[in-house]
């Protein structure tokens, strides 16, 4: 029987603010259930550390979740931690100490290694040497079978990190960092390194840890910085993700390769960077999340990748299968319901959804028959794009931000569900966190994709999925495997935690008279008009 995913955060530098972050964590739990523990890199205190730490400390407060965190950063903290081997700091708050390997009962491995790169000898408190990392490495190294590590801690960034990667903003990883920590992830191989310090928040795109045709396959690395608690600019400071521990896990699952994933960052040889740098500019894979395996193929080049799709027109000009019997949904087929129609493109069309859950529900839906978003051809996904664009500028003009749905499971032709939900009603982050923590209590592994990726990246044409999207990009997925509830996407969206519409879970209880519908398709023709490319020609 497979072991059961940990449920973990990982927060950036926290610098005293104990309150605020523990606050996020309790909201994050009430809306999407208990996590295992919370990871903290950076810098945990601050300069005025200590009104806040004495309540946490005498235990007039307590952490809602075991909380383990780095060491000291710079001289003014370094009292904090009385002990250099690590200790417990406050009820349910952890030092794991100077350097180490934290292993829980779960057998998950996170390797630590607190404060720093000095740059003199010998080294400060709050500081590591290269003495420090190798003697990490040694120990680790020289463990039987060693394979890498769950999850690694540091406060600095690796340097190089974003090599062969994704950019990573204002920050210069080429200068920013340490190299010395470069140097551990390259050796400890984590599946998950998380960093602070630098205030900013970045997911570098996941990295191969061996090297391709002259290596047995190995697990990859997805390395993330997250910024400082309550930060203004709002950067993402507190990361949620699922992991099985490499000990429980098939072998096989464990080096299964993301589409997209890059070459490693820190390999030394410049031939062989040199050598792999080209065509990893087309196939590099968009920040991926802090899941594992959304590829299932292997060995063969995807038919749907972009790289093809670009080269590939006459293909794409082909005209989408034909439906086998009626469909309902072929904007040509005598059973479409036409008086729900609110826009019609060259390619795509809005329509209300019968039983909407809202009376704004709508459905982008391509005029001729295809099954699925990964069956489009390159001029529908075009169309679908700009629909996109124009709904999310006319649900923000309303004070709304959409949620987009599909699932293609016992359907057979391509339906995009589009509700609305008021955008002081809940962030991007809630929503997300309420999708998956709702698909957790039904055994749906609903895993975070890339928000600059496409879903052809991980399902080929005739593969079952669910996902969602919302108006930021970000998206969520799942490849079906078995049985699917039916209703699952807007069940959820029905729900307390989001819209508080349960008894709107299922469309079928939602008819309404044909003339309703149709007074409500022209009011949200008339609304949306000034929004409509189909009508700028």
């Amino acid at each position: 029987m497979a072991a059961a995913p940990l449920r973990v955060l990982a927060c950036g530098d926290v610098e005293g603010r104990l309150d605020a972050l523990f606050g996020r964590v309790r909201a994050v739990q009430g809306k999407s259930g208990l996590f295992d523990m919370l990871l903290c890199v950076g810098s945990f205190f601050g300069a005025a550390s200590e009104a806040e730490w004495a309540e946490y400390r005498t235990g007039a407060k307590k952490a809602p979740i075991p909380t383990y965190v780095l060491g000291a950063n710079d001289q003014e903290t370094v009292s904090y931690f009385p002990d250099v081997s690590g200790c417990e700091l406050a009820e349910n708050i952890t030092y794991l100490g100077r350097r180490g390997l934290y292993s829980g009962t779960s057998g998950l491995q996170i390797a630590y290694l607190s404060g720093t790169e000095a740059q003199d000898e010998p080294a400060p408190a709050y500081s590591f040497s290269a003495k420090d990392v190798a003697e990490l490495k040694t120990s680790l190294l020289s463990t039987p079978n060693f394979k890498g590590v769950d999850i690694l801690l540091t406060s600095p960034w690796p340097r190089d990190v974003g090599t062969f990667g994704n950019s990573a903003g204002e920050i210069d990883t080429k200068k920013c960092g340490s190299n010395l920590v470069s140097d551990l992830a390259a050796s400890l191989k984590p599946r998950y390194h998380f960093a602070g310090l630098e205030k900013a928040y970045y997911e570098r795109l996941p990295y191969r840890n061996h090297t391709v045709l002259q290596e047995t396959p190995q697990h990859v690395s997805r390395f993330i910085a997250l910024a400082d608690v309550g930060n203004t600019s709002k950067k993402k400071y507190l990361y949620a993700f699922s992991i099985v521990p490499m000990s429980s896990m098939d072998p096989a699952e464990l080096v299964k390769q993301p589409q997209d994933v890059t070459e490693n960052p820190y390999r030394k040889s410049r031939k062989e960077a040199q050598k792999t740098k080209a065509p990893l500019c087309a196939e590099e894979e968009p920040a991926c999340q802090f899941f594992f395996d959304l590829n299932k193929h292997q060995g063969k080049k995807r038919p749907s990748d972009r790289k093809e799709r670009g080269n590939s027109q006459p293909k794409q000009a082909k005209k989408p299968p034909q439906p086998t019997g009626p469909c309902w949904f072929c904007l040509a087929s005598p059973e479409v319901e036409k008086h729900l129609v609110v826009s019609i493109g060259t390619h795509c069309y809005l329509a209300l959804a019968k039983g909407g859950l809202l009376p704004d529900h709508v459905l982008i839906l391509p005029i001729g028959h295809y099954q699925s978003v990964v069956d489009l051809s390159a001029e529908v996904v075009e169309e679908v794009t700009k629909y996109k664009s124009a709904l999310k500028e006319f649900f923000r003009s309303k004070g709304k931000r959409y949620v987009l749905f599909e699932r293609n499971y016992r359907s057979q032709h391509l339906q995009l569900q589009v509700v609305p939900v008021p955008l002081d009603h809940c962030t991007s982050e809630d929503i997300k966190e309420i999708f998956i923590a709702q698909a957790q209590e039904q055994q749906i592994e609903l895993l975070e994709i890339p928000e600059h990726s496409d879903i052809t990246q991980v399902a080929q044409p005739g593969t079952p999925y669910f996902y969602v999207e919302l108006d930021t990009g970000e998206k969520l997925f799942h490849r079906i495997r078995g049985r699917f509830p039916l209703h699952f996407g807007r069940a959820v969206l029905a729900s307390a935690a989001l819209l508080a519409l349960p008894q709107r879970a299922d469309w079928r209880r939602c008819a309404a008279e044909r003339a309703e519908e149709a007074a409500q398709a022209r009011a949200f023709r008339r609304d949306f008009q000034p929004f409509d490319f189909a009508l700028r020609g």
